[in-house]
């Protein structure tokens, strides 16, 4: 049993320490395939599925909670492509109720922290939740002077220009507006303009798009505004953020106060004053669903008195004064005609199952992800079985389940494969669990000789947190990973191209989506990072479980390239001395360690490594400071940060020799609260923890 069936409650204080660190891996690399690309590739349901695991094992553990946790995040980073918008307002996010109960429990808790009787009446907003992509607009002077995506909730993409070209966004207010008004809500793209769109995309000959959300967040991140112009964007305002004057003190009346400005304001927005109220207005929205322009996934709730608002204030990354009731799962039957397997970086095999074409939401669906044999096995599903698939925004859905009385006589079990499906046909092995039995999840055992798990690897050693090579994405890593004259197998291949390239008769300039400027920034941006830190170098090698926290620790650790190096090796030789010293190490346990000795004992890896350490120049890791103001000291962020990032403030911190902690507790020894800083700040002070903001903390750190 791996950490990912345990149920928390059955769980150790190692089992959740595990499980808390593959949660925030999986839902970071969730937030980015969704916020930062426009393309997710699981399922709301499933999502929601994982935050709410989350969630649970941080209430049972709190002391566990990481800094890098999903409930202290909102959306993903920013793309690089745009400047960046620090929002004077954090865009937070909202909880979300599944179901009649968590809202009528929602209520209640309204009620117990207000301390209201029973029976006292709540008043409410009730509003579709709009499937697009939130937008913080700047009006000074009732003029718009800036529009910025949510990003990460503190700091989005600058997209003005193309927010200009939205219909459905003035450039100038109507009527009386404060002199600054931060107007919020959501882009989107209607039915109707999005199939539109698709068929002037399929008469083109170009490639046609998935859903009229993702549609909808990619053409307003545009980085030419005449593309957004020619999309039917439109815009429907809810919120707001930064405003000088208040021109109404109830939700309702702020909307309304919107719409006088000039906004497009939601129609299906009603006042409630009960659970009940709600859950009717839940249904009657629930019902009309169908007959909608545009694509909503369940109805946000709000407590109307601003007033109250503010007494209620926040929970970690959500108000506590509101929350998102979602809808249901979208389903629909089709065919089962196949089940591909495919094989990720770190060789683990997946099975996909192979779908005769069905539209499920208004999506064409031909793909499935099965998760694992498992999976497959608990389905009982084979090929040629009638499926019932779920999907809700995602691009790969679910199979929930096969029609028994339509199986066909023909129907064949699907045999889980126990080569991997590369040219090497390496043996599949499975993963271990914690108490020594067999894991779910299987893996080609030929690393990176496997030919799958080479590009997933070289994809990794690019990407932004390990080598950060500019101009080398995912797209041309698969062109030279298959070019006959520029072949990149290794990464240290990638060092070696601008001396290759200068030997051969036929130049990268000269090949189809190259040329001169392309060639050379390329070649200028590898050489750039020739010389690279010792985590990121630690990180880029793609090792199992080391992520970047866990590169930081070893880098701080071991200090230079050939000390980490030469423990590796010794590690994976059975050094049992080199291995208690490394497990000595915070945060370093018998996972990291033996995924550690695992690859440096693989001859092919080691070749890999000597080759690539040749190439690079690898820096010394940046000692803590035993002399600093906080240096051996606890400390904890709290709060929205001005002048640093979360990330920032924390790499600050332990580069003067501090410990930074995600909560606090009786060995906390200093609190640094940001605006909005809410349970950590009231429990510092029970413990009489000193308490600082931001601008105490750089005078007290010489900053």
């Amino acid at each position: 049993m791996t950490t990912a069936t345990i149920p928390v409650e059955e769980m150790t204080e190692e089992q959740a320490r595990e499980e808390l660190a593959r949660l925030a891996r999986e839902i970071a690399e969730h937030d980015r395939h969704y916020h930062a690309e426009d393309r997710p590739v699981i399922s709301d349901a499933e999502y929601d599925a994982l935050r709410r695991r989350n969630l649970a094992i941080e209430q049972a553990f709190p002391h566990l909670i990481r800094e890098d946790s999903p409930s202290r995040r909102v959306g993903a980073p920013v793309s690089e492509k745009f400047e960046k918008v620090r929002h004077k307002v954090p865009m937070l996010s909202l909880d979300n109720a599944f179901s009649d109960s968590d809202v009528v429990e929602f209520v209640a808790r309204i009620r117990r922290y207000l301390r209201l009787g029973e029976d006292a009446p709540v008043v409410m907003t009730a509003e579709p939740k709009i499937d697009g992509l939130s937008l913080s607009l700047r009006y000074e002077g009732g003029r718009l002077v800036s529009a910025a995506t949510r990003g990460d909730g503190q700091v989005g993409e600058n997209v003005t220009a193309n927010a200009r070209a939205v219909a459905d966004i003035p450039n100038v207010l109507s009527g009386d507006p404060p002199a600054v008004l931060e107007v919020r809500g959501e882009v989107y793209m209607t039915h109707r303009d999005f199939l539109a769109l698709n068929e002037r995309q399929k008469a083109e000959g170009k490639q046609t798009y998935v859903n009229p959300r993702n549609t909808a967040a990619g053409s307003l991140r545009q980085l030419d505004p005449a593309v957004t112009a020619a999309r039917p964007l439109k815009f429907f305002a809810y919120a707001w953020g930064e405003v000088s004057e208040m021109p109404a003190s109830t939700q309702m009346g702020m909307v309304e106060a919107l719409a006088g400005y000039g906004f497009r304001t939601n129609a299906l927005m009603r006042l409630c004053e009960t659970a009940e109220q709600l859950l009717a207005h839940y249904r009657f929205i629930e019902e009309r669903r169908a007959t909608l322009s545009y694509d909503i996934d369940g109805v946000v709730y709000k407590v109307n008195d601003l007033a109250l608002q503010e007494r209620l204030g926040f929970v970690s990354r959500s108000p506590r004064w509101a929350i998102a009731h979602k809808f249901p799962a979208e389903k629909a039957s089709t065919i089962l005609r196949g089940i591909d397997i495919q094989v990720g970086r770190t060789g683990a095999l997946t099975p996909v199952a192979r779908l005769e074409p069905v539209t499920v939401g208004g999506v064409v669906v031909t793909n499935a992800t099965l998760h694992n044999a498992e999976e497959i096995e608990r389905l009982g599903i084979k090929i040629g079985d009638t499926v019932t698939v779920q999907r809700a925004g995602d691009v790969i859905p679910q199979i929930l389940g096969y029609v028994p009385e339509l199986r066909p006589d023909d129907a064949q079990a699907f045999a889980f494969p126990n080569v991997c499906p590369c040219e090497l046909k390496t043996p599949v092995v499975r993963d271990s669990t914690a108490g020594g039995g067999e894991g779910v999840v299987r893996r080609c055992s030929g690393e990176f000789a496997c030919p799958f798990q080479r590009i997933e690897h070289l994809r990794h050693f690019v990407s932004r947190r390990a080598f950060d090579i500019e101009g080398l994405g995912e797209k041309q890593i698969a062109f030279f990973f298959n070019d006959p004259d520029l072949p990149v197998k290794s990464p240290a291949d990638i060092f070696t191209l601008a001396e290759r390239d200068a030997k051969n008769l036929r130049k990268l300039k000269d090949k189809e989506g190259w040329g001169e400027v392309s060639a050379r920034n390329l070649f200028a941006a590898i050489e750039a990072r020739r010389t690279i830190p010792l985590d990121r170098m630690i990180y880029g090698l793609g090792i199992r479980h080391v992520g970047e926290r866990t590169a930081a620790t070893l880098a701080r650790a071991y200090g230079t390239w050939q000390d980490f190096h030469d423990a590796a090796l010794a590690i994976a030789g059975g050094d049992q001395v080199a291995r208690e010293e490394m497990d000595a190490l915070e945060d370093i346990g018998d996972a990291v360690i033996d995924a550690v000795a695992t690859y440096f004992g693989e001859e092919h890896n080691r070749r890999l490594v000597e080759a690539l350490a040749a190439q690079v120049n690898v820096q010394e890791a940046e000692r803590p400071a035993a002399d600093s103001p906080v240096a051996g000291k606890t400390v904890v962020f709290t709060g929205a940060l001005e002048r640093m990032s979360r990330d920032e403030a924390k790499a600050m911190a332990e580069r003067l020799g501090a410990k930074v902690a995600g909560s606090v507790s009786k060995k906390t020894d200093l609190v640094v609260a940001g605006p909005g800083a809410g349970s950590k700040l009231k429990k510092a002070a029970e413990l009489g923890i000193e308490v600082i903001d931001e601008e105490a903390w750089f005078q007290r750190v010489g900053g």
